[in-house]
């Protein structure tokens, strides 16, 4: 049987909100208000309808994460678009695993770490914002590379990427952190994907089309 456990502590309020979501929430909920305050009814519904949108997408659920040694979970909710074996990537020295989830704006977009370990360094890359499904997106789209290294010593790299919709990646977490299975760590606000490279030997137990949650949900087990 799969034992589950929490990463982060447990938030006390039934409906989890990212911090990163505040501005955006207040601002809305305030233009609302003032349209609600000049009699605008149509104006103050369709700002209604925004502000709600906008919490739900910057909802920030409680995650259990699955015990278990060398468990890689998902860094973040959305569908399995890639998971394959790449020989060439800045990522990863040599070939490596590669899984690519693709995040729509109705998935949660608070990105977890996929397995324990310290954080060995962090590389952001400017670059364009084509649709984060597209193979290109990758290496062309603006991102940002964090490289962990397991206690045992393996070697993996999470990429957070932008997308057509997407123009702000948030991560929180610096060079030297220690950080557990399942952590928040970051987010992409209204965007878009996250690549995970992993060690060849790294067995998968995802398929393409899968969905998947951040936190919740196993990529593989490294050797």
């Amino acid at each position: 049987m799969v034992q589950y456990g929490r990463s982060d502590p447990q938030r006390q309020t039934a409906f989890p909100i990212a911090a990163a979501g505040y501005p955006f929430i207040g601002a809305a909920g305030f233009t609302t208000a003032v349209f609600a305050l000049l009699g605008l009814t149509a104006a103050a519904l369709i700002g209604l309808v925004a502000t709600g949108c906008i919490c739900m997408f910057f909802r920030d659920p409680d995650r259990v994460v699955p015990n278990g040694p060398g468990v890689v979970v998902s860094p973040a909710d959305g569908r399995v678009i890639k998971a394959e074996t790449v020989d060439n990537t800045p990522y990863f020295d040599g070939r490596c695993r590669k899984i690519s989830v693709f995040m729509s704006v109705l998935n949660v977009h608070v990105n977890r770490v996929p397995h324990e370990g310290r954080i060995e360094k962090i590389s952001y890359h400017p670059g364009k914002f084509v649709s984060a499904n597209l193979d290109k997106a990758s290496a062309e789209n603006e991102h940002n590379a964090v490289f962990l290294q397991t206690d045992r010593g393996d070697r993996i790299c999470f990429v957070q990427i932008a997308g057509l919709v997407a123009r702000r990646i948030l991560c929180d977490v610096q060079a030297g952190d220690r950080m557990e299975r399942g952590q928040r760590f970051g987010m992409i606000c209204f965007g878009s994907r996250l690549d995970v490279y992993l060690p060849l030997e790294t067995e998968l137990v995802v398929n393409i089309g899968d969905k998947v949650q951040s936190g919740h949900s196993v990529l593989g087990v490294l050797p």
